[in-house]
């Protein structure tokens, strides 16, 4: 892959993924009655603390913005890694079901408990189960499948 193709491929798969992401817990939020501006200023919480919950809208878009950033860096980090193990390209969605769990256990295990997030982080059957899933299924396969569809 030369460099523009893997922009691409970061850009298109960072994309895909973190809207399919933030809609699946759009979604899980509203079916437990929490609305969407709730739900994006506990995202900005990890950069926030509490602050983040009687910041408004500001601190509402700060999440989502949050969110797409951390969707790219985690697409050109499997782009990265495709580039020097090309073989998780011929088998996209093995690899990003695979690259999805592991970023379910880095965000909960590292990223959260590192962060400025106020809650404590939990694996709740039913939510870590489904979020386990997003993160396999709408997170991680539509970042290896811009990978593999990048070629040089």
């Amino acid at each position: 892959m030369n460099r523009n193709s893997r922009l691409r491929a970061a850009l298109v798969g960072g994309t895909i993924a973190g809207t399919l992401d933030i809609l699946f817990a759009l979604s899980f939020a509203a079916a437990n009655g929490v609305p969407p501006v709730r739900l994006l200023q506990t995202v900005a919480s990890g950069l926030l603390g509490e602050a983040a919950y009687s910041g408004g809208l500001p601190a509402a878009a700060l999440g989502l913005a949050g969110h797409f950033g951390m969707s790219y860096l985690w697409a050109a980090s499997f782009v990265v890694i495709a580039v020097r193990l090309p073989r998780l390209t011929l088998r996209p969605i093995v690899a990003g079901a695979i690259f999805g769990v592991f970023v379910f256990f880095a965000m909960r295990l590292v990223v959260l408990p590192l962060s400025a997030f106020p809650h404590p982080v939990t694996f709740k059957p039913l939510s870590a189960g489904l979020d386990l899933l997003s993160h396999m299924f709408l997170f991680g396969v539509p970042i290896a499948l811009a990978a593999a569809r990048r070629k040089e």
